[in-house]
């Protein structure tokens, strides 16, 4: 039971914002527990539709989803916080129209955003403990059952677009979030009700694999980000043509999305471009060795995949680029060493440069804002 007074409680809650902006956090709201509840309909009618992929452990532990309480005892408030990532000078739509360049998320850059974001929240919840010496708190991002998206709404950062990710209107969604669970009874911000994606639907309009069943549904087992990142098979035959040059991660909904032409770059240093990573020859990253993949993504989010599944995506890349000889020769060097998930896709991407196949222009590069879009 916390012995602070009211008055304390909100002086608080204001310093708490003032430190996590020193702490390089954009935006910092607070929320109660109980506002992510009204999510269960919602997200047991999406798990029915099997949209969560192999992610199995989306269905664990949903009463915890719903009730940060149960999650972490004692806790009382949720901290939300967003830390805007994409760094300055990086291109974008520029590297897509490139075939032959390797298009990599933009948020897995540098070093892996949960340290960054989870060591500066640990930070945050000492200078907390140290202001009242009686705080208990966790630091969550991305690590546990939390409804990150619907707590940040909560906490009066944004409303959940209709590609499912958090907007700001004065930043976009180029930012990522974490949380501090705390066991004090902090005044709490209001929720962000309002949503302001009006009749816009570029978003589920570009992706480029038709992931959007509906508007705020998506259904990860056709997202090129679940297909490079958390799947571990056989990347479907038809779903291939489709992924272009995107070897980890997608971007398009939020490169198309008019609310970012408000977003903000990043000048922290985490999330610098290791490797010329955000401009690099697809088939520059297929040489690497797997000894050079562990050493080169070291600290980075980009180990998630694995080696295998970087080469599968990366085989299935230069099956949609313009080939050449050197390709194929890379590509059949790797093939008798290479485990059958792998040698799997190098023999897709083989017959369809030996066939001749043209990669199906990209649904972005041809979309009307397209030309007003920064490269």
């Amino acid at each position: 039971m916390s012995t602070l007074s009211t008055p304390q409680l909100e002086t608080l809650a204001r310093q708490i914002k003032d430190w996590a902006a020193e702490l390089g956090f954009a935006q910092c709201g607070i929320a109660a527990t109980d506002g992510v509840a009204i999510e269960e309909g919602h997200l047991r009618e999406w798990l029915g539709h099997g949209y969560q992929g192999e992610m199995s452990y989306l269905e664990n532990h949903i009463d915890k989803r719903l009730d940060p309480a149960l999650l972490v005892p004692g806790t009382r408030r949720i901290i939300s916080v967003r830390m805007d990532y994409l760094p300055p000078k990086v291109r974008t739509l520029a590297v897509l129209k490139q075939a032959d360049k390797a298009y990599i998320a933009r948020y897995t850059l540098g070093r892996d955003y949960h340290k960054t974001m989870r060591k500066r929240l640990t930070r945050l919840g000492k200078r907390i403990e140290a202001a009242c010496s009686e705080l208990g708190y966790r630091a969550f991002v991305d690590s546990a059952p939390v409804l990150e998206r619907p707590l940040a709404r909560e906490a009066g950062i944004g409303w959940q677009g209709k590609h499912t990710l958090i907007l700001n209107r004065e930043a976009g969604s180029w930012f990522l979030l974490g949380e501090l669970f705390v066991d004090l009874p902090l005044p709490t911000d209001p929720p962000f009700g309002e949503d302001h994606c009006g009749r816009c639907s570029a978003c589920l309009d570009i992706c480029p694999t038709n992931a959007f069943p509906a508007p705020h549904v998506l259904d990860a087992r056709r997202c090129i980000s679940y297909l490079t990142i958390e799947y571990r098979g056989s990347i479907p035959t038809e779903l291939r043509p489709l992924m272009g040059n995107r070897v980890f991660g997608c971007d398009d909904c939020q490169l198309i999305c008019p609310w970012n032409r408000f977003a903000r770059r990043s000048d922290e240093t985490d999330f610098q471009p290791r490797h010329n990573l955000d401009d690099i020859e697809l088939i520059e990253l297929f040489e690497w060795s797997e000894d050079e993949f562990l050493q080169r993504t070291e600290g980075s989010a980009i180990r998630r995949t694995g080696f295998d599944g970087w080469q599968r995506n990366l085989a299935v890349a230069l099956g949609n680029g313009s080939g050449g000889r050197r390709v194929e020769q890379a590509l059949e060097a790797r093939r008798a060493a290479a485990t059958e998930l792998v040698r799997e896709h190098i023999d897709w991407a083989l017959q369809r440069l030996r066939r001749g196949d043209e990669a199906k222009l990209l649904p972005i590069l041809e979309h009307p804002r397209a030309k007003k879009l920064p490269e």
